[in-house]
């Protein structure tokens, strides 16, 4: 039950801040921001907010600074559209999820090419050694039976 309310909440709040950083906010430091998660503490008392920034590390650096000095206005504007008794506190986390994503496709396209490789050395290859003088070319089958 009590992690049923929590997804509930993470829910709300994170589409709260979605709608509130659509409207934007007056610093001229937040880039695009998208809200990817929100994960709230068994007692509600705190909620991780996990986003990504659009753009260059100069602007990743520079939107998280304007979401830490926003930090104040996003929590009351979470507090009036809430109905509960305590606001959660929030913490602003940058995502990893894309950067993750793109070095994981990376990994696989080299692990494909290097199959590609393997397959290519793998047709032109020959067995070691000498051909076996008891099985017959033609069929395959032991000559000693």
């Amino acid at each position: 039950m009590a992690g049923e309310r929590q997804a509930r909440l993470a829910d709300r709040i994170r589409v709260i801040l979605a709608e509130r950083l659509e409207k934007g906010l007056r610093d001229p430091r937040l880039g695009f921001v998208t809200i990817t998660d929100v994960r709230v503490s068994g007692d509600l008392q705190h909620a991780s907010v996990f986003y990504t920034v659009l753009g260059t590390d100069e602007e990743r650096v520079s939107s998280a600074a304007a979401l830490t000095s926003a930090t104040g206005m996003l929590r009351s504007e979470v507090g009036r559209q809430l109905s509960t008794r305590l606001v959660p506190t929030l913490e602003f986390i940058p995502d990893a999820l894309p950067e993750n994503a793109d070095n994981i496709s990376a990994l696989l396209r080299e692990a494909q090419e290097r199959d590609a490789e393997v397959a290519k050395m793998a047709s032109s290859a020959t067995h070691a050694g000498d051909a076996d003088p008891y099985i017959r070319a033609d069929d395959g089958e032991d000559e000693t039976k």
